[in-house]
């Protein structure tokens, strides 16, 4: 039963595992001026690791596509936002998903499990470079992981529903350039954890950024997350990556 239970929680935990991606940087050069931009977003990822949910069960070695991923998944949500006003620079995350599996455990005993997961970033810090087609900022900040899960076995009389929440502090930095008239290159890339939280995590994101509009940008590119969290028996060290594609609206 344990190994099942396992791998439904790694399903949850590799659908929507720290996704957050500040929102798309594609502002001209500050000046003496502010906005507000909100990024809806998409993240195609795999997932590789090892996964055990508490002290005693299985360790699982899980090496999934996005497509396997993307059979549980029951929801998710993916929105970020950022507020800048001259050098000053704040961004803000909150990623949720939710997924679901029915299956057996041994001797063929029907099961079920459900998975959440909740993820809210928010970072602040300073752009130390602003001229024409190039702006760099460093960050720093924290990220709050809720993750609850749980796993029936009615026939056995068994219902584990095991559950994490914990805090990363996070420094992150970001480099946007200009391409093309309407063209951008971001590359952004944190590292957190330090044992406060997680052991270890960090995270690159590359994009393209297009300006459609004023307003409106579309952005494209591939992101690579790396989680390392041990805590009395729970084991999760994985990473995931694949495409990610986003929308913007500036205010």
């Amino acid at each position: 039963m344990n190994g099942w239970c396992a791998a439904s929680l790694a399903a949850g935990l590799v659908a929507g595992i720290a996704a957050p991606a500040a929102a798309q940087d594609t502002d001209s050069p500050a000046g003496n001026d502010s906005n507000v931009q909100i990024t809806v977003y998409g993240w195609l990822a795999g997932a590789t690791g090892d996964f055990r949910p508490f002290a005693g069960a299985p360790t699982l070695e899980f090496d999934n596509s996005f497509g396997e991923v993307l059979g549980d998944l029951d929801a998710a949500v993916f929105v970020s936002g950022q507020f800048r006003r001259n050098r000053f620079v704040a961004v803000a995350d909150v990623s949720y998903a939710a997924l679901s599996r029915e299956g057996r455990v041994p001797p063929g005993i029907p099961a079920s499990g459900e998975v959440s997961q909740l993820a809210i970033s928010a970072l602040a810090g300073a752009r130390v470079e602003d001229s024409e087609g190039l702006t760099v900022d460093l960050l720093a900040g924290a990220r709050l992981w809720d993750l609850d899960g749980q796993v029936d076995v009615p026939l056995a009389g068994v219902a584990l529903a095991p559950g994490k929440t914990f805090i990363d502090p996070l420094v992150a930095a970001r480099i946007n350039a200009a391409v093309a008239p309407r063209l951008s290159a971001l590359l952004q890339a944190d590292i957190g954890g330090f044992g406060i939280g997680s052991d270890f995590t960090y995270q690159v994101v590359a994009t393209l950024n297009y300006r459609a509009s004023d307003r409106f940008f579309l952005s494209a590119g591939w992101r690579h997350l790396h989680l390392d969290y041990r805590d009395r028996g729970t084991l999760f060290e994985g990473s995931q990556t694949g495409p990610i594609i986003g929308v913007t609206h500036k205010f």
